[in-house]
């Protein structure tokens, strides 16, 4: 018994012994309401449609056991008669842990909340995935630099100097980085203005492919003989960019020239020809056809129609039945295709 009178740091062995008690005691409940809340929650959330209930599932999973800890020794500290220095100690420790916990469980939702939204429009609309996830690292961002600011200054930080002095420093930072940061913002540009999205077929100058991945410095496209194109996104807005991703139907132009031989009577048949063959192909509207030109040794016509669909495999099945065609019917009508010929004139001059 005299033991337990015995004095520690102003307070006796029994009350030690019971804040001790008081800490387990408090981790060990905090630990089953957070199993069973889970459980709880988790077995209502299924028979509902709402996200909500769904969200709160996740923030208790996401809560640490260090946390738990933390309180229950807080809990525990309560009991006992302890020097100023000792309780501020105390209350910081307790004051950041909470701070940093709240952290944890915010960043859970912003996650959940992506996710189902990405799941939900993933193959609806993939540019706005890849604007919310760009709009979600940069909310998560300012979150931790938040919970930060608020640690620092639960520890005795003056957080308005820290701020000032990385305003200056973030100024010189930036100046040395502008080429990164240009990126950055170039990514951003592209994400929130949309110019191209995942899996649009992009031609750059002379290189062309299907966008793969955009990302905060790159966007990386994969050209049609299989190697990966690594862009800066600041050299890619700064391009003259050709987005077949967004073409809807294909405008094709297509020219033929026959012989200087060829009848009047057949010149004027050929645009019905090909007007018949263009309008006899499925998807496509023809536009016009006419004789163009005479040229060095053809007389030309021009053809405009479009497809329908903007797959370029279909358009060249089309364009080949039509020359077939084409073909087919000039044979037909004994109409002769052009080809490079010169004609000599020889005059023997008198003596």
């Amino acid at each position: 018994m005299e033991l337990l009178n015995t004095s520690f740091y102003d307070n006796i062995l029994s009350t030690w012994l019971i804040a001790l008690l008081v800490a387990i005691v408090t981790v060990v409940v905090l630990r089953i309401l957070k199993a069973l809340g889970v459980r709880h929650i988790a077995r209502l959330a299924a028979r509902t449609e709402t996200t909500w209930d769904d969200a709160l599932v996740e923030m208790l999973r996401h809560t640490k056991w260090l946390f738990l800890l933390i309180v229950a020794l807080f809990a525990g500290s309560l009991l006992l008669a302890l020097p100023v220095r000792m309780r501020g100690i105390a209350n910081a420790v307790a004051a950041v842990a909470l701070i940093v916990q709240a952290g944890i469980w915010l960043n859970a939702v912003i996650l959940f909340w992506l996710e189902g939204y990405r799941q939900l429009k993933l193959k609806e609309d993939p540019a706005s995935v890849t604007t919310m996830s760009a709009v979600s690292f940069v909310g998560r961002l300012v979150l931790w630099l938040v919970i930060l600011l608020l640690v620092l200054d639960n520890l005795g930080v003056n957080v308005t100097a820290l701020v000032a002095g990385l305003g200056v420093g973030g100024i010189a930072v930036a100046l040395a980085v502008q080429n990164i940061l240009g990126d950055l913002f170039a990514s951003l540009s592209i994400i929130l203005d949309k110019p191209f999205t995942v899996g649009d077929f992009l031609i750059i100058d002379d290189c062309m492919g299907s966008v793969e991945h955009i990302g905060l410095k790159t966007t990386r496209i994969r050209s049609l003989s299989g190697e990966q194109l690594v862009f800066s996104n600041a050299d890619l807005l700064g391009s003259r960019i050709r987005n077949y991703g967004r073409m809807f139907e294909r405008r094709v132009v297509f020219n033929l020239g026959v012989t200087y031989q060829t009848p009047r009577e057949k010149l004027i048949k050929i645009p019905t020809i090909i007007r018949e063959t263009v309008e006899a192909q499925a998807s496509t509207r023809f536009d016009r056809s006419h004789f163009k030109a005479y040229g060095d040794f053809s007389l030309n016509f021009e053809t405009v129609y479009y497809v329908l669909v903007p797959d370029y495999n279909t358009y060249m099945d089309i364009q080949q039945a039509i020359n077939l065609r084409t073909h087919e019917r000039f044979e037909e009508e004994a109409i002769e295709f052009a080809y490079p010929t010169q004609t000599l004139h020889l005059v023997r001059e008198g003596a």
